[in-house]
């Protein structure tokens, strides 16, 4: 069921999900001994692409207790054979390492790699090079005194590269928290597949380059089991970038945007904007009369829909009939931008909600504060909705605050795809996106130009074009997961075209209008760029 994401979004395993890949491969009958060996061949080669000559080299390699440690202790003996010298730290007695790592040890000394007990001062070693092989993805809890005293010594060395096996040990391996702190890494070789606690913002200062290297397990392995989280980066953006043959303006489909009122025109209207900008084929804002002139800002481009309303600049209490064609006409609703809270939005809304065969929509911004006020209407959420919230709107959705939000964002998002059916995007740095009973996609970018108002406008209209698009040229009633499919690849181009205007403004200053701007010129660089599958995220 999983084929039509995992084919563009990476897989991100849970470290409980990784044990279970490791344990299927050894029941086919792959030896361990041959997945910690192939770690360490691959964690060899990522070291020589920042010192290609090893010989002559002092390395620190710190061993600890779990698998980790097997495949430093096995990494030494090839350092050993490539001409380095290499020196292993063990954290417990060289007597308890048992099975895989156990045998490594064994092979590493029999070939007289020197092994030492932690016990003294790390600055005598004076490395030029030191591998963390100490903690695992498993890891998730406050690090013992003796462990962090370790970790706080290895990073006060200032060791010129710094390689960690799998993740920088002191990191939470879903979070990607320190706790409270981690090795400072130069590079991250990571086996098989990234792991969640790698690719949040949260990691990006210990992590350092992230690299990715198969170490053999079957891909029958990894294809009955299937992952919680998947990657959304430039990956995704590939089926994007083929147009269609002798296509015309409908195939690409018509985006209606609900919102804007007088005053808050610029909402819709960078909505709008964002929509022509991701491909659609037509798109129209609806609004109360005095809205538009806002709304269109002269963009001939956006058609506009004039609503009647005896209440001046306020929504009609019921819907006009050239509203309701024009609904069900369209192929995505993008429903919030500037639409204001008061009870005329509300009323609007509500009767917008009860309208059958409504289109997919986006529910964003005030539509997202006024589905708060009236819980009740979240059951008129469909499957091929989208609602995106930032950790305020989710907050008001949840009945909490925006720092728990913040501190807990995966359980968050699954709290909000538990009570609601469509998809939704947790907007923030590390984007998160998920339905109920699916998986959940992580955007891994923290881009500075981004954190500027308009920005989430630009990322509704984005999300209602590729609605519209992709809903025209796929039977998504027979792809799993497409709604969610075509939420992460809004999510990545949306952050993509802000990484691409941090060329052009670098310490910010950019506005929202070149955001939208911006997204077919990060969808190009995506066609130009394929990216390969051993660094992520892509592109960097």
């Amino acid at each position: 069921m999983l084929d039509s994401l995992a084919r563009y979004f990476p897989p991100l395993p849970l470290p409980r999900e990784m044990h279970f890949w490791d344990a299927q491969a050894i029941s086919l009958g792959l030896p361990e001994e041959i997945l910690m060996e192939n770690a360490a061949h691959a964690a060899l080669d990522v070291l020589k692409t920042y010192c290609p000559h090893l010989t002559g080299q002092n390395i620190l390699l710190l061993m600890g207790g779990g698998n980790n440690g097997g495949d430093a202790a096995c990494l030494a003996r090839l350092l050993l054979d490539a001409g380095a010298r290499p020196q292993v730290l063990h954290t417990r007695p060289l007597s308890q390492y048992k099975g895989a790592s156990g045998k490594h040890v064994r092979i590493a000394r029999s070939c007289g790699v020197p092994f030492q007990r932690h016990t003294a001062d790390l600055n005598k070693f004076q490395p030029d090079i030191l591998i963390d092989g100490l903690l695992g993805t498993g890891f998730h809890d406050v690090l013992r005194p003796d462990m962090l005293q370790l970790i706080r010594a290895v990073n006060a060395l200032n060791v010129p590269l710094v390689l960690a096996l799998d993740i920088p040990s002191g990191l939470h391996g879903i979070s990607g928290r320190p706790m409270p702190e981690a090795i400072q890494a130069t590079a991250t070789v990571t086996f098989q597949a990234a792991k969640p606690g790698l690719l949040m913002p949260t990691a990006t200062s210990w992590t350092g380059h992230i690299h990715i290297r198969d170490i053999g397990i079957p891909a029958r392995t990894r294809s009955e089991a299937p992952c919680s989280l998947y990657l959304a980066d430039g990956h995704c953006l590939y089926p994007l970038t083929q147009c269609k043959p002798q296509a015309f303006k409908n195939l690409y489909g018509h985006v209606l945007v609900v919102g804007g009122v007088s005053g808050f025109g610029g909402a819709a209207h960078l909505a709008a904007r964002a929509a022509i900008r991701s491909g659609t084929g037509l798109v129209t804002a609806a609004a109360p009369a005095s809205g538009l002139p806002d709304i269109k800002n002269g963009w001939a481009e956006i058609m506009t829909l004039a609503l009647p309303s005896d209440l001046g600049n306020k929504w009609p209490k019921i819907l006009p009939r050239e509203f309701i064609t024009r609904v069900q006409r369209c192929t995505s609703l993008v429903v919030g931008p500037g639409m204001g809270r008061g009870e005329d939005a509300l009323i609007f809304l509500t009767a917008l909600l009860d309208l059958p065969h409504r289109p997919p929509t986006v529910f964003d911004a005030d539509a997202l504060m006024l589905l708060a006020q009236s819980p009740s209407l979240l059951e008129r959420i469909t499957v091929k909705d989208v609602l995106t919230p930032h950790p305020g709107e989710a907050a008001a959705l949840l009945d909490c605050r925006a720092s728990d939000v913040q501190l807990e964002r995966l359980e968050t998002l699954q709290r909000l795809c538990a009570r609601i059916p469509g998809v939704i995007v947790l907007k923030g740095a590390g984007t998160l996106v998920g339905q109920k009973q699916g998986p959940v996609l992580l955007c891994p970018y923290d881009i500075p130009q981004l954190s500027i108002a308009g920005a989430g406008d630009v990322l509704a209209g984005c999300l209602g074009g590729l609605l519209a698009r992709c809903t025209m040229t796929e039977p998504v009633d027979a792809t799993p997961y497409a709604f969610l499919r075509y939420a992460g690849q809004a999510v990545a181009l949306h952050a993509l075209a802000g990484k691409h205007l941090g060329t052009q403004w670098p310490l910010r200053g950019n506005t929202p209008s070149e955001l939208a701007d911006s997204l077919p010129v990060a969808l190009a660089a995506s066609a130009l760029q394929l990216p390969t599958e051993d660094t992520l995220p892509w592109p960097r």
